[in-house]
């Protein structure tokens, strides 16, 4: 590491564009890993290419994509901050421009997951409910299917998600509706439901992925003061980032289900990590919290791999170029 200071604007230019391509990319996996990861009992999805080929049957090709415009809106400072930061603080721990300790490495990186959440935490809470929305429909009209039928037209469940019956586009859930209902009932305490979940899976996320990454991507560079290629780069931030991605997935499980507003019949609800953690296993097995698990390898491994490669390209500088 050099004692060149870093331009935090062109960095977060970097971090919000690699954000909008990587997540482009990846967004139909990372929808089958929500729905898969919130299953209980009976099952409506048998494995990732199930998910989604039933998802473009029932809600079309564009239903892969539910939940995309929240992500991309918001995906661009969450990228942007959690990229950056890491930077900012790597540069902040440095002394005398000399390499960073793993210490200090980590210590960086938590900084990083620590900053994110603060856009993370409303981006997941809203794309996981407009993810889910289909499988609540499916799991619903299954159940109700084995059960009274008469009764589930007059007297909805509890556990009714936002969408039921046929997917109707007027009656499909909207990141508006559900942001104006949770800050109408709630405040904007609403919007950050799961946020102790969120640092509980963001933190370790990047204390492992940051310093990993960093280590991987040295092996590529010729000299202290060189960039390695984008392709050097591009790989390490995927195998870094599945590495990281797999390690923390019993978290991300915890999240997504507590951050789900809405259950199907029969589904378990939650009362913070404790309790969750507690009926996922009671319920449903150890197993259940690696649901999901090669579907977030696979989001992660080439979102990060894109976001590093485009992070190293540096757009960002050269943007800024033009205004000094």
């Amino acid at each position: 590491m050099t004692s060149k200071k870093i331009s935090l604007p062109a960095k977060l230019i970097n971090g919000g564009i690699a954000g909008l391509v990587g997540v482009t990319c990846v967004f139909p996996i990372d929808l089958a890993k929500t729905r898969l990861q919130n299953q209980q009992g009976r099952a409506v999805y048998t494995g990732m290419q199930d998910c989604l080929v039933k998802t473009i049957r029932s809600e079309g090709l564009f239903g892969i994509y539910r939940g995309a415009a929240v992500n991309l809106t918001l995906v661009t400072p969450e990228k942007a901050i959690k990229l950056a930061a890491n930077d900012f603080f790597r540069q902040l721990l440095s002394v005398d421009g000399k390499e960073l300790s793993l210490a200090s490495e980590m210590l960086a990186g938590c900084g990083a997951g620590t900053c994110q959440v603060v856009v993370t935490t409303p981006m997941e809470m809203l794309k996981i409910q407009l993810q889910d929305a289909g499988r609540l429909a499916v799991h619903q009209q299954k159940a109700l299917g084995l059960e009274e039928r008469t009764a589930a037209s007059s007297h909805p469940p509890q556990g009714q998600p936002y969408t039921t019956g046929t997917m109707a586009a007027s009656k499909r859930p909207s990141a508006t509706r559900i942001a104006s209902e949770l800050l109408r009932t709630q405040g904007i305490a609403g919007l950050y439901k799961g946020l102790g979940a969120t640092l509980l899976r963001d933190v370790p996320f990047s204390i492992i992925y940051f310093p990993l990454f960093a280590n991987l991507n040295k092996l590529g560079q010729k000299t202290s003061e060189e960039k390695a290629s984008f392709f050097h780069s591009f790989l390490s931030g995927c195998m870094a980032g599945s590495l990281a991605a797999v390690a923390v997935t019993p978290l991300d499980v915890l999240k997504t289900r507590i951050q789900t507003l809405q259950k199907g019949l029969g589904e378990d609800t939650y009362n913070g990590i404790i309790d969750c953690a507690r009926k996922i296993w009671i319920h449903e097995g150890p197993s259940a919290f690696m649901k999901g698990a090669g579907c977030r390898a696979l989001v992660i491994a080439p979102l990060f791999g894109i976001a590093q490669g485009v992070y190293f390209i540096g757009i960002g500088e050269w943007i800024m170029s033009f205004f000094q």
